[in-house]
Parts: structure tokens; sequence; C-alpha cells
């Protein structure tokens, strides 16, 4: 008996390792206990899932399916359908870094190591550099054969691109093009350096986490062709990259520190020309999480999350949790307090104006921000994960969902749909150990 029953589970946990594997519907609708606001959670078991980073996109191009993060099928990318709730993996064989769906077409992509040996520790990386392959999903052909319950052979459904030779490339960031045609990713810094002048200064680590040094650099690949070209490098340590996906060819990232940067915001063209900040900084701002939110327009947020002068005033008060408000360290010198204008800020790529759509009356401030494409509005999180709505049009800011729980994993990371009519988050408010994250589903009412 205990044979047949270590032969079904084994053969259960394969199944779930193919793509199009359908789970049941966790659908769920909640009624946040202090807004009111009716929340649909997508997902609403202790899998442990996450969505993807607020700088990508979302929801696939028909508008219907969320492309996630979750234990449900470890390793592998997700989808749930908003309507049915039906969960159907998108993957098969694993994934690293980003996952990048199309807005154009029912496409995904991601970068995958192609080092089967072995991981070690308890990190799961490689035991060394490898190279990676691009990998295209036909989600329509996924959804339709899932559907039908006569999936093909995972290579029916995921076509290799290309293939990242280990030292000219990182899989970390992925950001696909607004054309669909090319897939910027992360340089190795040794790769990056071939480019740079030889008198030029590498900047050192910034901060008590040592991170920033350089260089880094961004490289293209073709998504037909797989061919590889460089397109800028930079001084410094490259994170969050991501795609302006209404022009294409335009490209934002940032100096990565793991906190206040020296100048954190950049744009570059694909070509590799027209670098520069996109928001530049004082020495006593903390800027950080931007996101591009239209054509036009990259959200970003200007901390004020710290105390002046080092008394404990009520700009570092809003969680009950040590600990949960980041960036508290001396070393990262006198930023990120409310002696200067900070908020939600709204950076106009053409005319680098920069206008504060709103910020908390205290509390850390504002912390992931994103915002409408229409230009109606913006949303940002803070270090309780409460969530906060601004209508760009009338200034008037509101809290509209919390009792997402400050012990959770992560924060909400509020991302909103690209008709405008809702947001997307990451939440605790289900969970039993306080901790685990369950994708969201917020309304947005005019």
């Amino acid at each position: 008996m205990n044979f047949f029953l270590c032969l079904f589970c084994l053969l259960s946990t394969s199944a779930f390792a193919q793509i199009g594997h359908r789970f049941p519907s966790e659908r769920k609708v909640v009624k946040d206990p202090v807004t009111g606001v009716m929340l649909t959670f997508l997902t609403s078991q202790p899998h442990g899932d996450s969505k993807i980073y607020p700088t990508h996109p979302q929801w696939t191009s028909d508008g219907q399916w969320v492309i996630f993060r979750s234990g449900i099928a470890k390793g592998e990318a997700m989808a749930v359908n908003e309507q049915t709730g039906d969960i159907v993996q998108v993957s098969e064989g694993g994934y690293t870094g980003m996952l990048n769906v199309s807005t154009r077409a029912m496409k995904l992509y991601f970068m995958r190591s192609t080092d089967k040996s072995p991981r070690e520790g308890k990190t799961g990386r490689p035991r060394q550099a490898s190279p990676v392959e691009l990998i295209e999903v036909d989600l329509a052909a996924v959804f339709a054969d899932s559907k039908a319950g006569k999936m093909k052979p995972a290579e029916s459904y995921q076509r290799i691109c290309g293939i990242v030779p280990a030292e000219v490339g990182q899989a970390a960031d992925l950001a696909l093009d607004a054309a669909d045609e090319w897939i910027y990713f992360r340089e190795t810094s040794q790769e990056a350096a071939k480019y740079l002048a030889k008198n030029a200064r590498i900047e050192k680590s910034f901060g008590p986490r040592n991170m920033g040094a350089g260089p880094g650099g961004i490289a293209k690949m073709h998504v037909k062709t797989g061919e590889i070209r460089h397109v800028v490098s930079v001084p410094f340590q490259i994170g969050h990259i991501q795609a302006n996906l209404w022009n294409p060819g335009e490209i934002i990232f940032c100096w990565e520190t793991g906190g206040k940067s020296p100048q954190r915001t950049w744009v570059v063209m694909a070509d590799g020309s027209g670098l520069r900040p996109l928001y530049p900084e004082a020495d006593y701002e903390w800027v950080t999480h931007e996101a591009v939110i239209s054509k036009d327009e990259v959200a970003i947020a200007i901390m004020g999350h710290r105390s002046i002068g080092g008394t404990n005033n009520s700009a570092n008060k809003g969680t009950a949790v040590e600990g949960a408000n980041p960036g508290q360290d001396p070393g990262w010198g006198n930023a990120g307090t409310r002696e200067k204008p900070s908020g939600l800020a709204i950076v106009n790529l053409r005319t680098r104006e920069m206008r504060i759509a709103g910020q908390t009356p205290s509390g850390s401030g504002l912390w992931h921000v994103h915002g409408s494409s229409d230009g109606r509005w913006a949303v940002g999180d803070d270090f309780s994960r409460s969530i906060y709505l601004i209508d760009r049009l009338s200034g008037k800011m509101s809290l509209l969902s919390t009792g997402h729980k400050d012990t959770a994993a992560d924060h909400p990371h509020p991302t909103f749909s690209p008709d405008g009519k809702k947001i997307e988050i990451q939440s605790a408010m289900l969970s039993a150990d306080n901790r685990t994250l369950n994708i969201c589903i917020i309304p947005v009412s005019n």
C-alpha cells in the first residue's frame, strides 16, 4: 500500500510540472474590513504566490489572464483567469529572472539556464555561470489545448529564441520592447567594461548594502533571429531594466544600490543614444521604484520615511513590526526625510517636468508606485502594506485598501491594469501565517 501511495505522489508531482496543467479555482471575493472595497483574490491558498514586478505587464494581451509566480508548481510560471479563477501552468522546465508578458500578442518570454546540474546550497543557484536561453511561450495554444485536455509536448509551445553566452549576459533583469522584436537584458560587468572609455571612472559600492559598483551594461536579443547587440555601458551597477510599452526603443533603468543611489533613474534609447538621468536628484532625495505608466510618464517614489535629525518623529511611524521600515541605517546618509518635498511623483519623459501627485501625512510615505495610462489615477503602497489611490484630476488621495499585514513576505507592489479600471497587488490578508502572499485584484471606480 505504501509503495502505491509513494508512486501516486511521485506521478502527481510529475504531472504538476507539465505545461498546461490545470489547478482548481481558488477565487474568493472579500470585503475590505476598513474601506468596504470588494477585493477579488484570484489565489487564496498558502502556496506562496507573487506577482510580476510593477515595472512589467501583468495581464495577457487579451486581458483575461494574470501571469504570476507560485509554489503550486515550484519554479514554473502560472496564469489565472480573472473571471473563472482557472489556474494553468504556462511553462515547463523552469525559468529565471523576470517574466515578460507581451502586450501585443498572447506570448510570454523569460530566460532559462542551460545548466541542468544539481544546484548548490540553499540558494538553488547554478554552481557556476552558464549560458541562458530566451524562451517564447505560445500562451494561446497552451490555454486552448489545456482547456480541451489535449496537451502536446512542451516544445510544441515553448520556442528557444536564442542563447546568451555566460560571459555576455545575466538573466535577472529582462524587458520586452514595445514592438515585441527585441528583449533587453543586463550584461555582465566584464562585457560592459569592453564598451566603456578607457578613462571612465568606475563607481564603487554605495551605501551599507555594499551594492552599486560598476561597470554595468544593457544588451538586446532579437526574438526571431537570436541576434545579440550591445546597447549601453555605464560605470555603475544596473537594475530594474524596463521598456516603455508605448514607445518602441525607449528603455528606463536604475543605478541599483539596494537603497538610496547617488542618481537612481536613467533613460536610454535602444541604439545607445540619449543616455541621461530621468529625474536628476539631489543628495538629500531618496528616489526609488520607478515605473513607466504611459507613453510620456514615469512614476517614482521620493521617499519621506526617515527621521529628521535622527529624532523619532511621526515620519517613521506607521508600522508595529521592527525591521519593517527598510532604509533606516545611518550609512545611507541624510536622505529620505521630509525636510524637503517627498511623495509619489510623476516625471514627463518629453518635457522633463516633475509633479508630486500626493504623499501620506505620516508613516513611511508611498513606496512602490504606479498609475493608469490615461493619466487619471496614481497608486502607491506604504510600509504598513496599505494601498492609497490618488485622483490626479482633483488631487484627492484616499485609502483604497488595508489589512494586508505588515508581516507579509513582501510589499503589495500595486500595478494598474491596461484599462485603468483595477489594480493588482500581492497580499497576506488571508494567510494564517501572516506572511504567505496571494494574488488580489482591487477595483477602481470613477
